[in-house]
């Protein structure tokens, strides 16, 4: 029984020695975090620019901000989930179902509205089963999400039956292909995913809960922290935005793919963690998953205008994940150290 005057720990407020990672997310050590991915981005640029007579042309950079749109949104999603401390490996797949879905739908003549809304439920529903078997079930994040991969690959080829959707409605295709105030419609869908992420991470009481879970899920349950609760939304949040890059893909493309985002979720996590976000938890910003997806589009493209053999971009991307991470580590023992009484 607690003592008089005192509130039981499931009502105390989260100190901050309790959340430590949520605090360090305003110092001056998490904006390195993310300069280190502005300087990467920044030598990108002037190497392509130097290097091509084609990278600053309106066709190539509309291409770049479509690729890179979708890259984006998924790693914002991926960035909730790291930021607990877990995984989301089904992001590809559940994109893929998502836009299956959406397609199916509209070859059936359904409205267009009911068709994304569609799309997005089914995103929302497998991020709902992905955080149920995490937090419900006490799954590891890597073998749920893993399960879920499988699941919704095979769900879209059966429903599908492995055949291109084809063709869809001019006026859906239109928002993915279309522009608004001069930008690609897709840099504005972009634009508002990450703003509304952004505020509600670092403005809300559910975004120090959620890195406050990532730096110590026991302590911050102790402290009052539905722990439980803010697994399950995450893994929501992330299964809502790769069904929305499922939608706005099949837009792009005019049809539903069955093998859509194939291999995307590495670039989602690879997007999250060269932005900065540790895969220990509690520690990255979505600006930072952004400039990580906008190093990936950014790789993709200036391999094809050099005409770059993709498998050495694939080994490119594969080094620049073990360098973030390993980074991540050296700047953690820096901090451990920093820390240890004289």
């Amino acid at each position: 029984m607690a003592a008089p005057g005192i509130p039981p720990a499931s009502q105390q407020p989260i100190t901050t020695k309790q959340q430590p990672q949520a605090a360090e997310q305003r110092t001056p050590i998490s904006l390195g975090r993310e300069s280190g991915g502005i300087l990467v981005l920044l030598i990108f640029i002037a190497a392509l620019i130097l290097t091509t007579s084609t990278f600053l042309t309106l066709t190539n950079l509309d291409n770049l901000v479509r690729q890179v749109a979708v890259f984006a949104i998924l790693s914002i999603g991926q960035l909730f989930v790291i930021l607990t401390g877990g995984i989301d490996l089904s992001v590809g797949s559940v994109l893929g179902l998502s836009g299956g879905v959406t397609a199916l739908l509209l070859v059936a003549k359904v409205p267009i509205p009911l068709a994304i809304l569609a799309g997005l439920a089914v995103g929302l529903v497998a991020g709902l089963i992905n955080g149920l078997l995490v937090a419900r079930l006490k799954l590891p994040p890597f073998i749920a999400t893993l399960g879920m991969l499988g699941v919704a690959r095979g769900l879209v080829l059966l429903l599908t039956g492995a055949k291109t959707v084809a063709p869809l409605p001019d006026r859906f295709n239109a928002i993915a292909n279309g522009f608004f105030l001069g930008l690609p419609s897709l840099f504005w869908i972009l634009l508002l995913a990450a703003l509304v992420s952004a505020f509600v991470l670092e403005r809300t009481v559910f975004g120090r809960y959620v890195y406050a879970v990532g730096s110590n899920a026991e302590s911050a349950r102790l402290s009052g922290v539905p722990v439980n609760t803010v697994l399950i939304v995450v893994y929501c949040i992330s299964g809502l935005l790769a069904g929305l890059a499922g939608v706005l893909m099949s837009s792009r493309l005019g049809a539903g793919i069955p093998t859509a985002g194939t291999g995307y979720e590495l670039q989602a996590i690879a997007g999250a963690v060269i932005g900065g976000a540790s895969l220990s938890g509690a520690k990255g910003r979505v600006s930072g998953a952004v400039i990580g997806a906008l190093i990936m589009g950014m790789l993709a493209n200036g391999g094809n205008l050099l005409a770059i053999d993709p498998f050495y971009l694939q080994i490119a991307i594969g080094l620049l994940i073990i360098l973030a991470v390993y980074f991540d580590h050296l700047q953690g023992r820096a901090i451990s150290f920093a820390r240890r009484p004289a």
